[in-house]
């Protein structure tokens, strides 16, 4: 008792790992990378166990501020894999927390994870968000067998070995799991595997997970860091088995991994240089689509974009293997910018996860202890929500670039859908951090009787939220717009993601 009073445990979820750690140095430990993490060594606490000093309005285990914040995004789905899922025995994080076995995370800090943080826990968060569970199998070091099992003891209803050991734990009916990957980045840390090797792997793992009575498992196959060959190749001899084929892409001001830049103090030239990274995106997809769409014409087959955001230097201070760093009004710009692509690309970006939900990379939410605060990324997640189950509305963007030396890229980005009650949702985001932007837009086939809108800005390119100062960087009220005869007109602010409704 005396040592778990002490030891504030840290759960930092977020949609690329899941983590664990403790305070004190012998409690430290993680649990695999997930879609979400579940601490790095930021103070902050989201799940509550033997090894946490939790708050006394806690719900189900968890922190009510962070379940809240999470929820009122509306995650479609919570993936739980990436590169500590790479060497996970998901069999020792089941059972008593007590007598799980401690796993070393040789991917991510070197530290000793205590396995406190498993598929019942993973699976509890999802319930009380309301979000899909989208599982990462372990396919660089695990065998065909533990991902069948794996698959048997979260889905299967019967009465079976893994189905009853499900049961003895604490969960009688089985969950449904949607989404299931079979291995992720094989091509590099998750196996340094061929296109041809993780191809025959892909079928051969895949044939063996199966699919139980009243859950069909979606199917998804790692991407490659080679688009060209590593497309082409998975989708000759594996797009049958198939239902989705992941893309990974990190926005990086510098480029260089090992010098990426910094998360606060950044010039212009870094904020031109991120955000055309950022539209790289586009291209990414793009060069995957017209591979895909050689062997599947009919567009069966879902680009699916699970793991995605900016990468800076780690904050200093910081264990560099635990990834922390801040969000400012830059991030929130990337943020919107690769959600209208993937808004334009929804004929084949069936999915798309940021890699991080809490205290790690892009994060949409940073904790200390007790205290939580959600990022200038959290806001355009909560603003974007509009487009949520929407049809897509084609557009022509037609606008001055922004310039910075000899590098040009467009100064807006824009993307439109029409909602089941047919309103109109337009997301627009300036990139010029000095600069408004006029424009006239021409709607065809609609007129609206009202516009209105929000608007996330910041008087400077770094400005960001802290414990102290939460909401530097929020959405306001936006009334620079009005209709016009065969549209609407808008001023865009400097530096701003602006949502527009027209009802």
């Amino acid at each position: 008792p005396s040592r778990h009073d002490a030891a504030t445990a840290i759960l930092q979820a977020f949609y690329d790992d899941f983590l664990v750690r403790a305070v004190e140095p012998e409690l430290i430990g993680e649990i695999g990378r997930a879609d979400f993490a579940i601490a790095l060594d930021g103070p902050g606490t989201l799940w509550i166990g033997k090894v946490s000093l939790m708050p006394d309005d806690a719900v189900d285990g968890w922190r009510p501020d962070v379940v809240a914040a999470v929820k009122a995004s509306k995650p479609g789905c919570i993936r739980f894999g990436g590169s500590s899922l790479i060497f996970y025995d998901w069999e020792t994080g089941i059972g008593p927390r007590e007598k799980r076995p401690a796993m070393i995370n040789t991917t991510w800090g070197g530290v000793v994870e205590n396995n406190h943080f498993g598929t019942h826990e993973f699976m509890d968060f999802c319930d009380q968000i309301g979000a899909a569970p989208y599982i990462c199998g372990n396919v660089g070091s695990g065998s065909v067998q533990e991902m069948m099992e794996w698959a048997e003891y979260m889905t299967s209803n019967a009465d079976s070995p893994m189905a009853n050991l499900r049961r003895a734990n604490g969960r009688e009916q089985p969950w449904k799991i949607p989404y299931f990957a079979v291995g992720n980045e094989s091509w590099g840390c998750g196996g340094n595997m061929t296109a041809e090797f993780y191809a025959d792997n892909f079928r051969r793992y895949n044939t063996f997970i199966k699919n139980y009575p009243g859950n069909k498992i979606y199917r998804v196959a790692s991407g490659g860091q080679e688009i060209d060959h590593w497309t082409d190749v998975l989708m000759k001899q594996a797009s049958r088995q198939m239902d989705g084929f992941s893309l990974h892409y990190y926005t990086l001001p510098t480029g260089n991994w090992d010098h990426k830049g910094a998360a606060t103090k950044f010039t212009e030239a870094e904020w031109h240089s991120t955000l055309r990274r950022a539209l790289e995106m586009d291209d990414q997809i793009r060069k995957s689509v017209a591979i895909m769409d050689k062997y599947d014409p009919g567009k069966k087959i879902g680009l699916i974009v699970d793991e995605w955001g900016t990468w800076y230097d780690t904050e200093k201070g910081a264990n560099p293997g635990f990834l922390y760093q801040q969000s400012t009004l830059r991030d929130a710009l990337v943020a919107g910018v690769t959600l209208n692509i993937f808004n334009q690309h929804c004929d084949r970006v069936k999915m798309a996860n940021i890699a991080q939900l809490i205290n790690v990379l892009q994060s949409v939410i940073l904790t200390d202890k007790d205290k939580m605060i959600v990022t200038p990324t959290y806001w355009v997640f909560e603003m974007y929500t509009v487009h949520h189950d929407a049809t897509l509305l084609p557009i022509e963007l037609k606008c001055a670039d922004y310039q910075l030396g000899e590098n040009k890229i467009p100064s807006v980005n824009a993307s439109a859908s029409r909602d089941k009650d047919g309103k109109i949702h337009v997301t627009l985001c300036n990139l010029n951090p000095s600069q408004p932007v006029e424009m006239a837009c021409e709607l065809q086939g609609a007129k609206p009787r009202t516009i209105t809108g929000r608007v996330l800005t910041a008087p400077t390119m770094q400005a960001n939220n802290t414990f102290d100062a939460p909401n530097n960087v929020k959405p306001a009220e936006f009334k620079d717009c009005k209709l016009i005869a065969n549209g609407f007109t808008v001023t865009l602010p400097s530096k701003s993601v602006v949502a527009l409704e027209l009802e």
